[in-house]
């Protein structure tokens, strides 16, 4: 209905406008998601190459510029910045519910991860290093809130359109994460790599205006903070938190003045940072005198989910790493007379979820209704067991590719396309019920935090693969691969064989 130009004319309310029958607000989130995973997942696309370029490990032709590091430095790297994103997640949500409020703090990280990325867009390896942390800083700010967010524009938690705004928020990832290794890896590795670092905070730029612009249409929820420190904790927070970085500046300083200073001075404590805490988390959650007997029970169980999503990921996120080194320097850049840049590989993994996630959603659901769905432990032990089958895949193109003469024999890239396609079936195995189990097995205490703690596995994951890379353990190797392989298809055997030991301690929980 078009609206009067008279004044006096009554002005009545029309129906609320939203997003496929969803409130307005999911649009905004939507954006803002699908924008800040499109920088992510482009630097990220362009991460391993970059740093390999120049180097001794780059043996296909990649332009130079980049930081002619060797992989087992790459691998190192790569993984600790991923085990960081995630660690900071924790922090991340403890400022939004004490200190900020998930608006602002998403704003906060929004603008912290766009700094970074202009960071990386400089030349240097000291700005590479800083934007890197700028990045990672940024992203656990935002990854912590900005879902808690999407769940307060429902009401309550019986809203049935809940679980579908979540679909459709998870969606906004994987376009952002597909399209992004296409245009910023493209651009970065085909033509410049800091064009390519610039275009991802361009991303993120354009993600974070249209958040402040589609503020108002929020819930007034999300800029509440729950839970506000008093005038006494911030001076405690702001003591201690001095205190730990004048500790860090003497020691640093120290080793630095000295001529000692090294990248394993900055990445051996971060990897030893990223066991210590998971595994401090559970046991102070474990040991919590407040729980019940069933909570703690509970507890026990959950460790075993924990530990084999920890293996998982190990694996998992070497595809951004060991898999996509080899796909650089060992696959043809070309499908059937068409050529590719190799970041493109990291278009795989959103394209499969897009696919698979409906069909794997529609295949639990039609067992289920035959009475003939795997339990929650059957389905974690699948996952796992499929990832250490992508390992055991993995091994074929590595025997090829060594078997060449020359300068080594390249093999086509249709073999890790079958990688990627198999770790992505695990995937929907394992982290949609790991997601689920989380909160199901949370104690009544630490509800809201152990989404966090899930978060943690990934850390303490990629913090074990950045520990054997600083340790010189060769992850391209055929017997490290196939060790791999061979460990985590081990854990899905031994989880599906004490699935009823671990039934028992999830308690009533199915």
């Amino acid at each position: 209905m078009a609206s009067s130009l008279t004044k006096d004319s009554p002005r009545t309310p029309g129906p609320e406008k939203t997003f496929f029958g969803h409130p307005r607000g999911l649009a905004t989130l939507f954006m803002t998601e699908m924008w800040e995973r499109f920088s992510f997942y482009g630097m990220r696309a362009l991460l391993t190459i970059y740093l390999i370029s120049g180097g001794p490990d780059a043996t296909k032709g990649l332009q130079g510029g980049g930081l002619g590091m060797d992989l087992a430095t790459t691998t190192a790297i790569y993984s600790i910045y991923l085990s960081m994103v995630y660690l900071l997640a924790m922090p991340g949500g403890w400022l939004a519910d004490r200190l900020w409020g998930p608006r602002k703090t998403v704003a906060i990280g929004s603008c912290t991860i766009m700094v970074g990325h202009l960071t990386l867009a400089v030349p240097g390896q000291g700005t590479f290093f800083g934007g890197l942390v700028l990045v990672a800083l940024g992203s656990g700010l935002l990854k912590a809130n900005i879902s808690t967010m999407v769940g307060h524009l429902y009401k309550g938690t019986d809203d049935p359109r809940r679980d579908g705004g979540f679909t459709i928020f998870y969606m906004g990832i994987n376009i952002g994460a597909f399209f992004a290794p296409l245009i910023i890896g493209t651009v970065g590795e085909t033509y410049n790599w800091h064009l390519g670092f610039a275009l991802a905070a361009v991303g993120m730029a354009l993600g974070l205006v249209q958040f402040l612009i589609g503020t108002k249409s929020l819930s007034p929820e999300s800029s509440r903070v729950p839970t506000p420190l008093s005038a006494e904790e911030r001076a405690s927070w702001l003591r201690k938190g001095l205190g730990w970085l004048l500790v860090a500046v003497l020691v640093y300083g120290f080793v630095g003045l000295s001529g000692h200073f090294t990248l394993n001075w900055a990445m051996i404590p971060l990897t030893v940072a990223g066991l210590v805490i998971p595994a401090g988390v559970l046991v102070r959650i474990k040991r919590d005198k407040d729980l019940s007997r069933a909570e703690q029970t509970k507890m026990s169980g959950y460790i075993w989910f924990f530990v084999a999503a920890a293996v998982f990921w190990m694996i998992y996120d070497q595809g951004g790493s060991t898999v996509q080194a080899f796909g650089t320097n060992k696959a043809a850049g070309e499908v059937l007379g068409i050529g590719f840049p190799s970041s493109w590989y990291q278009s795989l993994n959103p394209v499969f979820i897009m696919a698979l996630a409906p069909v794997a959603a529609w295949f639990w659901l039609w067992l289920n209704r035959r009475g003939k769905e795997p339990a929650t432990v059957a389905k974690f032990a699948a996952g796992l067991f499929l990832v250490g089958v992508s390992f055991f895949f993995f091994l074929i193109p590595l025997a090829m590719a060594a078997g060449g003469t020359g300068d080594g024999h390249l093999v086509s890239p249709m073999w890790l396309v079958g990688i990627y396609l198999i770790q992505t079936v695990g995937e929907l195995c394992l982290s949609p019920v790991g997601l689920s189990v989380t909160t199901k097995m949370a104690p009544a205490k630490y509800a809201s935090q152990m989404m966090g703690v899930w978060f943690l596995a990934v850390t303490a994951g990629d913090s074990v693969t950045g520990l054997l890379s600083i340790g010189g353990v060769d992850l391209g190797r055929t017997g490290v691969v196939a060790l791999e392989g061979l460990l985590a298809a081990l854990a899905g055997v031994a989880v599906f064989m004490y699935r009823r030991r671990v039934r028992e301690l999830m308690g009533d929980i199915h």
